[in-house]
């Protein structure tokens, strides 16, 4: 399996994150040990989650998905340094307990190592920006927890380009360690926030770019194709936006690539975020052995020059 450099951390991943958000909520914990068995023994290494992972679930509240990754390392087997886990704070878990004060991030990761049966997190990621709380105050708390050894590496999802740009400035006139991970939304519908300033700012600083919703939460797929298609998915309410005109344009072509090469529409359209330059890996989830393979297979298709200019021309 070919590994990839992830910025300056230090750590390698393969070209392709595991999303840890379905456990507890589409992936029961029998389901999930066995996905991760099977994504780990396919030679991918790496697992994204977040401490708010699935509070959305009537009875979660929040931790759920980190919780059974930490008994699937417990039970698997698998030495911890075969796996890199990444993990989020800052989403709301209930007063109090959210944002990225120090308070809350020296507390937040505790709960998370308990949770994952570790003792540190190999990359740890402001999940939201929060603009009550100073990037010096942030990046000093995580500076501690990697004097502690808590922490490996630090990282922000959602930032902007002004505000990635303002983060990297305080680090380094503070001495306080950088983001060297940005975790921004981007597939071939949703481009426009991350290609552009954000992307030649991450070429320029070696940022590591790992996506999350590359297949724009399943649209890519290609099964939803209408609004009765959505009825009774865990995910309609979300795929909803995606069906308009670009929406079925960007279809219509990996239908025609899919149709070209064998590969199925989720493959191609992971596959473009692999080839694509300023990206390290794509975060895509699976629930069950069969979209597992599909993963899988997505790692290994190289896409023609002509296919990767056809969807970059169709999703622009």
């Amino acid at each position: 399996m070919e590994m990839r450099r992830l910025g300056r951390t230090g750590l390698s991943i393969a070209p392709l994150v595991f999303g840890g958000n379905v456990f507890g909520w589409t992936a029961d914990e029998k389901t999930s040990f066995a996905l991760l068995d099977a994504f780990f023994d396919a030679g991918f290494n790496a697992i994204d989650t977040a401490d708010v992972y699935s509070s959305w679930v009537p009875g979660n509240s929040g931790g759920e998905s980190e919780a059974v990754i930490g008994r699937w390392l417990k039970q698997s087997g698998r030495p911890r340094d075969s796996a890199v886990i990444v993990t989020k704070v800052g989403s709301e878990l209930g007063p109090e307990r959210k944002g990225l004060s120090r308070r809350w991030i020296m507390q937040a990761v505790e709960d998370s190592l308990r949770r994952l049966k570790t003792d540190y997190i190999d990359l740890y990621l402001s999940h939201w920006p929060d603009p009550d709380t100073p990037y010096e105050e942030t990046l000093a708390a995580y500076d501690t927890l990697r004097s502690q050894g808590k922490v490996r590496a630090i990282g922000a999802s959602n930032l902007d380009a002004e505000q990635m740009r303002d983060a990297l400035q305080v680090a380094a006139a503070k001495d306080l360690p950088r983001y060297d991970v940005l975790q921004p939304e981007y597939n071939l519908y949703d481009r426009a926030s991350y290609d552009g300033a954000l992307r030649n700012l991450c070429i320029e600083e070696e940022i590591g770019v790992i996506t999350y919703f590359s297949l724009a939460r399943g649209f890519l797929s290609g099964k939803y194709r209408s609004h009765k298609d959505l009825e009774g998915s865990a995910r309609g309410g979300g795929v909803e936006k995606y069906l308009d005109g670009r929406g079925m344009r960007i279809l219509g072509v990996l239908d025609e690539i899919a149709g070209e090469t064998g590969a199925k529409q989720a493959e191609i359209a992971l596959a473009w975020i692999i080839a694509r330059e300023g990206v390290t890996a794509p975060i895509a989830s699976a629930t069950n052995l069969d979209q597992l393979g599909s993963l899988v297979r997505s790692a290994e298709i190289k896409l023609s020059g002509e296919a990767i200019r056809r969807l970059n021309e169709v999703s622009e």
